[in-house]
């Protein structure tokens, strides 16, 4: 049934010396000491505003173009929304030059514990050249900043997915949540760059087999482009019974990032190249998005089963790996060109899903 809606896992609300202990974690240093009581009165707005369960303390009327026009809508969300709409805009004008968003998926860089540049940020260097050279405005999108930029943060998707694909909202709509502290968001920046790309170009190392966390929290949040549901008031918000009864109702599960091209380039030490460039691709695929062909999709070792401490040096003498990112940037160059021309599109286009999940 739509309304069979299953709870009884969250833990109760935090008591009022919890959450004081939590909210005086950020303030340790010594140096706030001088500022005890303006932080207890600050601490007391907030102990409110989680009470209350204020998530979006300013709110205005959705207006013309929602379900429901009169529904208060998180001015946050309204502006990311906004911000989209001119960002697909800027992507549709034939007129403006093509645009590729190059993302650097490491976590490493020299303003942090590392104390050294990335190698895929020396590798999105040889790709951000190739295409400038090509004529290409580059998007340059480096996760590292959320480990060494203050307040840069990347919240994880909380699945709402999994509840009712309307209950996922385009863009996301889970945060700022203002009572949970859950605010500074780098996605609502980051889903208008992805809006506003004609092309996509990932690089990345492997961790544990996998990709590192700061890209794996981007890929998560970007579940709402696929399916996701762009009028939070059709859902009342976050009523769950009210998504998965439209849902079943037959909900089209737009793809909000379709037709762009995209390239991959992963490396590793040791192992897990292959599988992680493997995942990415299906999950680019998945969302719709158009493979720049074989040379675009890249694995690589870099020192294999060499010193970390060396592993610049080997990057330094690795020529092939170098001519085979610009090949790979190339490429990607070339099917955004087709496709903004109307000589490529999608080889499936014209195939209707039998599964429309």
């Amino acid at each position: 049934m739509a309304n069979d809606v299953r709870t009884g896992q969250a833990p109760g609300p935090l008591q009022r010396d919890e959450f004081g202990r939590r909210f005086r974690q950020a303030f340790a240093d010594p140096a706030f000491n001088a500022t005890r009581s303006e932080l207890d009165r600050v601490e007391t707005v907030a102990w409110r505003a989680y009470e209350q369960g204020n998530k979006s303390p300013v709110t205005r009327r959705a207006g013309p173009g929602f379900a429901d026009p009169d529904y208060e809508l998180s001015v946050d969300w309204l502006a990311t929304h906004e911000a989209l709409a001119g960002a697909q805009a800027r992507h549709d004008d034939a007129a403006a030059g093509s645009r590729v968003l190059l993302i650097c998926g490491s976590p490493r860089n020299d303003g942090s514990c590392p104390g050294e540049n990335s190698k895929s940020f020396r590798l999105v260097g040889i790709a951000q050249q190739a295409l400038q050279q090509d004529g290409f405005e580059v998007d340059l999108l480096d996760l590292s900043q959320m480990t060494s930029d203050y307040g840069r943060r990347i919240h994880p998707c909380k699945g709402c997915v999994s509840t009712a694909m309307p209950l996922c909202h385009w863009p996301c709509s889970c945060y700022p949540n203002h009572a949970m502290n859950q605010a500074g968001d780098w996605m609502a920046e980051i889903y208008e760059r992805w809006v506003a790309a004609h092309g996509v170009l990932i690089v990345t190392p492997v961790h544990w087999y996998q990709v590192p966390s700061v890209l794996k929290l981007m890929i998560d949040r970007l579940v709402c482009a696929d399916g996701g549901n762009p009028d939070p008031t059709s859902t009342g918000g976050k009523d769950p019974a009210r998504a998965k009864a439209l849902e079943l109702a037959g909900w089209p599960y737009p793809k909000h990032l379709a037709g762009r091209a995209y390239g991959v380039i992963v490396h590793g030490d040791v192992g897990g190249t292959e599988a992680t460039r493997r995942a990415l691709c299906d999950w680019l695929d998945w969302m719709g998005l158009i493979d720049a062909g074989e040379q675009a999709r890249l694995d690589r070792f870099i020192g294999y089963y060499q010193p970390y401490a060396t592993s610049h040096q080997a990057l330094d003498g690795d020529d092939a790996l170098q001519q085979e990112v610009r090949n790979a940037a190339a490429s990607l160059a070339h099917v955004v060109g087709e496709l903004r021309a109307g000589r490529q599109t999608a080889p499936d286009l014209l195939l209707r899903r039998p599964r429309r999940k």
